[in-house]
C-alpha cells in the first residue's frame, strides 16, 4: 500500500545562554535561560518554569506547548469557518494546561482550550459551535499529544 501523506519538516535551534561561569558544576550554579531560533524569525527567550529555578520573564516549554495547542486549534477553526461561510470577526483563547510533576519527571494530563469567538450574525452561531469539534479533530498538535485536550467554546455575535 502506498502512502499519499505529505511530509513537512521543521527545524529549530535551542541554545543555552545560562552559563554564569561555572557551567553545570552545581544545580544552583547555572541559569535556565535559552534562546529558541528559527531562520529568519525573531528569537524566543526561553527558560524553565520558575518552580524549576527558571526566569518568570521568559517563556517556558510548558507555556509554549499549551500555546501551540491553542494556536493550532484556532488556525484550523478559522480555516473551517471560512470554508463554511461562517464569518469570524474576533477570536481569543484563554488556554490552560495541567502538568503533573512526578519523582524524576512529569507529564501533562490535560489542556483546556476556551476559545471565545465573535461571528458576524446570530444565524452563524450553531455552525460556528459545531466547527470546533472538526477543528479539534484536524489539529496537528492535538493529534500528536498523549493527554486529553478539551475545547470549551463560547460563541458571541
Amino acid at each position: 500500500m502506498s502512502s499519499t501523506a505529505k511530509h513537512h519538516h521543521y527545524s529549530t535551534r535551542v541554545r543555552w545562554t545560562g552559563n554564569t561561569g561555572a557551567g553545570t558544576s552545581d544545580y544552583r550554579a547555572y541559569e535556565r535561560s535559552h534562546e529558541i531560533t528559527v531562520d529568519g524569525k525573531p528569537i524566543i527567550a526561553g527558560s524553565s518554569d520558575p518552580a524549576f529555578r527558571g526566569d518568570a520573564a521568559r517563556y517556558n516549554p510548558e507555556e509554549l506547548l499549551v500555546s501551540s495547542l491553542s494556536a493550532c486549534h484556532m488556525l484550523w477553526y478559522l480555516h473551517l469557518c471560512a470554508d463554511a461561510g461562517v464569518v469570524v470577526i474576533d477570536y481569543s483563547d484563554e488556554a490552560r494546561g495541567i502538568m503533573e510533576e512526578t519523582t524524576g519527571g512529569g507529564r501533562f494530563s490535560l489542556v483546556v482550550l476556551q476559545p471565545c469567538v465573535t461571528v458576524a450574525s446570530p444565524d452563524m452561531i450553531e455552525k460556528a459551535m459545531q466547527l470546533h469539534a472538526s477543528a479539534h479533530t484536524h489539529c496537528f498538535i492535538a493529534n500528536s499529544v498523549n493527554f486529553e485536550v478539551l475545547v470549551e467554546a463560547n460563541i458571541l455575535t
